[in-house]
């Protein structure tokens, strides 16, 4: 699973703001992109970029951290498009299972006809049994797995970086990613269903 945020930047906008009494026309922020194992829930790969590089962008960098097979890629539409699928099939073979969503204007490729692509396979399900549905049978309600492991990490770390300049937030991040996996090897909660 594979999934982005923004953090804010310490003191950037303030900092201009109080000591030359002026105005930024744009606030700047860096964006978290995290990658938490499924089964695990810890944090296998990591990246801190400027607010203006994308996510299919950021992909590369994450996937070169990942040292074990990877069986399950699961992002959000973002992540949609031929270069992503290649980039994967490319890291890690056919074996790999792409749960992308496809945006709600999508189209089969002309070639759909002959053996479906996973991209067309799945554009036919969320139009014959509709989107939750598709989202039931591939698994991608684990995705929230990712927006949790945001949320601890803005409820743990908090919403913006200290540092100033960019290797030491990336420094930052770094550590507060051991942080956060050092806390899920202490321990999880199991639920149990009682009655």
């Amino acid at each position: 699973m594979i999934d982005s945020a923004g953090l804010k930047i310490f003191g950037e906008g303030e900092w201009l703001e109080n000591k030359h009494k002026a105005k930024r026309n744009r606030k700047r922020w860096r964006k978290l992109h995290l990658g938490p194992d499924l089964v695990s829930c810890e944090i296998v790969c990591s990246e801190l970029t400027t607010d203006d590089v994308g996510d299919p962008a950021a992909l590369p960098g994450l996937l070169d951290q990942i040292s074990g097979p990877v069986d399950r890629f699961m992002a959000d539409g973002a992540y949609d498009g031929g270069p992503t699928r290649d980039l994967l099939r490319t890291r890690f073979g056919e074996i790999v299972e792409v749960v992308i969503p496809p945006p709600k204007t999508a189209v089969p490729s002309p070639q759909s006809g002959l053996p479906p692509s996973v991209r067309d396979r799945h554009i036919a399900e969320i139009q014959t049994k509709g989107r939750l549905a598709w989202q039931k049978s591939t698994g991608y309600n684990q995705r929230s797995r990712v927006e949790t492991q945001m949320g601890r990490w803005k409820a743990v770390i908090g919403p913006k970086l200290r540092a100033r300049n960019a290797g030491n937030q990336n420094t930052e991040a770094k550590i507060a990613v051991r942080v956060l996996n050092r806390m899920t090897e202490l321990g999880r909660p199991e639920f149990k269903r009682v009655a």
